[in-house]
């Protein structure tokens, strides 16, 4: 298929995915589910073939789930992946193995081999990431505690594929199991040479290069080197023979304690949509929807045990290690799906002569349901979690109680220039409570200096400003010069934040009006004193209670 067949088929892929993650917007469910079926029905055996070119399209759509596993790390720094706690990652070890000796048992009690029951069950244990955090993040359910425990064993879970992945072609070639341990010996030195690599060409080189005022306070440059990062780091750890998206989120969780971390995550976060999207039309893809309408009884009763069995053992487990029973079974609930690398253990499975078409076909099938029901049970999750813990608070440990300060501040600054100082200044009294965000990394510095929050990040970008938890904000203050960027951060932030106080800085008294109409409370403008104008419109409005 040359190029522009290909480019075809890529549009109309993601033209179905629109269509169908549109309707199911409409319905209120998850677009995802939506992405899932539109690959159901344009490609794939069975379907209507629009779209042929599925294993061009599944390698591209791969680097979709490492740039979500990218973002992801930047979210979670090495201090709060640690601060997930011993016990969590000893519960996702335990998830892996008691899931797979479950569903072999399973496997052996329909009458199959040990060998197809052990690669049904390494198909079947490991989770979809890439669903689980896109809706966890969606719901801004990242921070929650059945979101922390899901990340943990998601990670686990990405650790244990490669080992996998090894594994099952020894299953189906007894002759060579004496090569496995020296195989998965020499995959550990890959991996730690790639985590130590990208630790010395992160810290040491991209972060500084990120600090020069040449390259961190130019849009167009900073967006490139975050996509070289994220892209550069996937093929670090693909060359390995280590799983993609796991170097992908090392790479992130480095640069997660950067001040740029917010800023990386907004640049790559259109072409990660994408990306994304062009992965869950593959998955639909791989299904046969007429097999499974002739087998739809088969397929369903599947689904549910799966399900079941998977949700039971995580809840099992986190409840024996004394997290509370709601939790438990709300991180039950985010783990129940089968994961997208099922796909390529099954492919693994079947070229070794462990499974049938039709074993691949019902697992593949199952799969898809399991993908299609977990928005739906993430989002009731968090209220089946308050209900059991008898809505009590649990404990934050360190990692979420910074987290939590920086969601509670009320008030916003936006550009920290003499303007931006000015403003600081009417609200020293109450620095806790405010966030700045500006560009340059001098800007930062000082307001960090000021006491208040700081982070270097493009707030014209939509993708920082949702990051922040606007619906929190009291009052806002936008201080940067240009009119058009203003005006942007000004519409964005009226829609996610209706109710708080919006002071906006006006180099030219004509675009008052336009300010004003488009939702600013007090138009300050650039005559004299901007820094008092805009610290005396803060006190005569009244947004903050005085400390």
């Amino acid at each position: 298929m040359d190029t522009w067949d290909l480019l075809l088929q890529i549009v109309l892929l993601l033209l179905a995915c629109f269509a169908a993650g549109g309707v199911m917007a409409m319905l209120r469910q998850s677009p995802l589910v939506g992405f899932l079926l539109a690959g159901l029905i344009v490609g794939g055996p069975g379907s209507f073939a629009i779209v042929r070119a599925e294993s061009e399209i599944e390698g591209l759509a791969e680097l979709g789930v490492a740039l979500l596993l990218f973002s992801l790390g930047l979210e979670f720094s090495w201090q709060r992946v640690l601060g997930l706690g011993t016990k969590t990652l000893i519960v996702g070890v335990l998830q892996v193995l008691v899931t797979m000796a479950v569903f072999t048992l399973l496997g052996l009690s329909l009458g199959l081999g040990f060998a197809s029951s052990v690669a049904c069950s390494a198909m079947i244990t490991l989770s979809s990431t890439a669903t689980a955090v896109g809706v966890l993040a969606d719901r801004a359910l990242l921070d929650s505690p059945m979101g922390r425990n899901s990340i943990a064993v998601l990670l686990v879970q990405d650790m244990a594929v490669v080992p996998l992945a090894v594994l099952i072609p020894l299953l189906g070639n007894t002759s060579g199991s004496g090569t496995m341990l020296p195989r998965i010996f020499g995959i550990i030195l890959a991996g730690g040479g790639v985590v130590a690599a990208l630790y010395l060409l992160l810290n040491l080189l991209a972060v500084r290069v990120m600090k020069t005022r040449s390259i961190g306070q130019n849009r167009e440059l900073m967006v490139l080197l975050s996509v070289i990062v994220g892209l550069g780091a996937t093929w670090s750890a693909h060359a390995a023979g280590l799983s993609p998206a796991l170097g992908a989120f090392v790479a992130g969780m480095y640069l997660g304690n950067s001040p740029f971390a917010l800023q990386i995550r907004a640049d790559v976060a259109s072409l990660k949509i994408v990306l994304l999207t062009l992965f869950f039309g593959t998955v639909g893809l791989l299904a046969d929807p007429v097999w499974m309408f002739r087998n739809l009884t088969t397929v369903l009763a599947l689904a549910m045990m799966i399900l079941t069995v998977k949700v039971l053992v995580v809840a099992v487990l986190f409840r024996t290690s004394g997290t509370p029973a709601g939790t438990s079974l709300a991180t039950g609930l985010c783990l129940g799906s089968v994961g997208e690398f099922a796909f390529v253990l099954g492919g693994q499975a079947i070229d070794a002569g462990l499974l049938t078409e039709s074993h691949f076909n019902a697992i593949v099938s199952a799969s898809i349901v399991s993908l299609i029901l977990t928005p739906t049970l993430i989002t009731v999750a968090p209220g089946l979690a308050a209900w059991l813990n008898g809505r009590v608070n649990e404990p934050l440990d360190g990692s979420s109680r910074q987290q939590l300060a920086k969601q509670q501040c009320d008030c916003l600054i936006i550009g920290y220039g003499p303007a931006g100082r000015g403003a600081g200044t009417a609200l020293t009294h109450r620095a806790e409570k405010v966030m700045v965000i500006d560009l340059g990394a001098e800007g930062v510095r000082s307001a960090h200096a000021a006491g208040f929050h700081a982070m270097q990040a493009d707030a014209s970008s939509g993708e920082v400003l949702q990051h922040l938890h606007l619906e929190r904000l009291k009052l806002v203050v936008i201080t940067v010069p240009g009119f058009h960027d203003s005006m942007a951060m000004l519409q964005q932030i009226r829609r996610m934040a209706p109710n708080a106080t919006v002071i906006v800085r006006s180099r030219y008294s004509l675009h008052q009006p336009e300010f004003l109409a488009a939702g600013a409370d007090v138009v300050a403008g650039d005559e004299a004193e901007v820094g008092q104008a805009l610290a005396a419109a803060i006190s005569r409005q009244r947004a903050l209670n005085p400390a």
